[in-house]
């Protein structure tokens, strides 16, 4: 047993020891090469997110112009299209001229109407459309007896209600029409016929202005529920295409960096009904004119506006976003000048749009 443990003890100190692991660190060498390449990824990432970030600043540009003109002709598409809703009864347009006012002020003063107008100005075509609200108006009825200045009595119901607007038409074409607000509503009995009232109150706003010419409207004039009077001006300011509402509102934007704002009527050959040519407001039809106003189809609209982004030039220093300078919506040989004068730096788009005018056609249907 103890020469056991002796021998046990003696081969322990006999036996070599084992060297302990030594942990070491990175060489300088080691640490600059893996900080130079720590660099040279991080730039290489920096890069990608510039580009990455001024390639979507110019999409988000593109793309921002494309929705806000699309936009902008949806807007004009809705309003073209109601233009003229009541001003037609029995296949005629039943005013000619007309009386309007807003609260003390006379807007049209017995002058020649139409419910839809191109006008040409410095800036760009103007488009002004008019409508009724209520989806009755369509229809019309007829005067039991004269109408006063304050007060109509009808032969048939007309569902009408205090505060809404109607129209007040001549049996004939010819005197002005007038728009009137309803103050009250009489329902008809058995002896007696429905009676509204037009009177002059803060309230009315379509009552309390008088004009140079006041006709009376004889038994047999006719009376159309308005609802409410729409008036919608669209026009190019500065380069900004603006809806306003001469009837009562502030302006409103609908699109930016506005190039061309243009319009044309879609006319039908006179003695034809289908349509067969485009018309600016120019020569015969610089205004339109209730004689006129029959052969209009339908309305054309081109609007050419510019991405807000400039886009960065190429490695020479020139810019190649545009080869040529956009062009006219309804002529391409015509150039439309940009407002800046690196206009190759930009990208345009052109977008048209074709309103049919139902109402117009529809109303002086045979």
């Amino acid at each position: 047993m103890c020469a056991d443990k002796t021998f046990t003890a003696a081969r322990l100190r006999g036996a070599p020891r084992r060297a302990t692991p030594v942990t070491r660190g990175l060489s300088l060498v080691e640490l600059m090469v893996g900080i130079v390449i720590a660099l040279l990824v991080s730039l290489t990432a920096t890069g990608g997110a510039m580009l990455f970030t001024a390639t979507q600043r110019q999409g988000i540009g593109t793309g921002g112009s494309m929705i806000s003109s699309g936009t902008a002709l949806a807007a004009l598409r809705d309003d073209v299209a109601a233009a003229g809703l009541g001003f037609f009864g029995d296949s005629q347009f039943l005013c000619r001229r007309l009386n309007l006012s807003v609260d003390t002020s006379v807007l049209v003063n017995g002058a020649d109407f139409t419910p839809v107008a191109i006008a040409a100005e410095a800036a760009g075509d103007r488009i002004d459309v008019l409508y009724a609200t209520d989806v009755a108006s369509g229809a019309n009825v007829l005067l039991n007896n004269a109408a006063t200045a304050d007060t109509a009595q009808l032969r048939s119901l007309l569902p009408v209600a205090a505060g809404q607007a109607v129209l007040l038409a001549p049996a004939t074409p010819g005197d002005p029409c007038v728009v009137r607000t309803v103050t009250a509503n009489t329902a008809a009995t058995i002896d007696t016929p429905q009676t509204i009232e037009f009177d002059n109150v803060a309230t009315a706003r379509f009552n309390r202005a008088a004009f140079t010419t006041n006709p009376t409207y004889p038994d047999r004039g006719r009376v159309t529920l308005l609802g409410d009077l729409r008036w919608s001006r669209y026009r190019r300011v500065g380069n900004d295409l603006v809806l306003q509402r001469p009837l009562g509102g502030g302006d409103v934007v609908l699109a930016r960096n506005v190039m061309a704002f243009r319009a044309e009527y879609g006319l039908a050959a006179a003695g034809t009904t289908s349509l067969a040519s485009w018309q600016p407001a120019s020569g015969g039809f610089a205004t339109l004119t209730p004689a006129n106003l029959p052969r209009v189809r339908a309305l054309r609209i081109g609007l050419v506006t510019r991405s807000p982004q400039r886009e960065k030039p190429d490695a020479a220093g020139n810019c190649q976003a545009s080869a040529a300078k956009p062009t006219d919506p309804f002529d391409a040989s015509v150039d439309v000048e940009p407002d800046v004068t690196d206009w190759q730096c930009y990208r345009y788009r052109t977008a048209t749009l074709v309103v049919p005018l139902r109402n117009l056609v529809i109303g002086m249907v045979p």
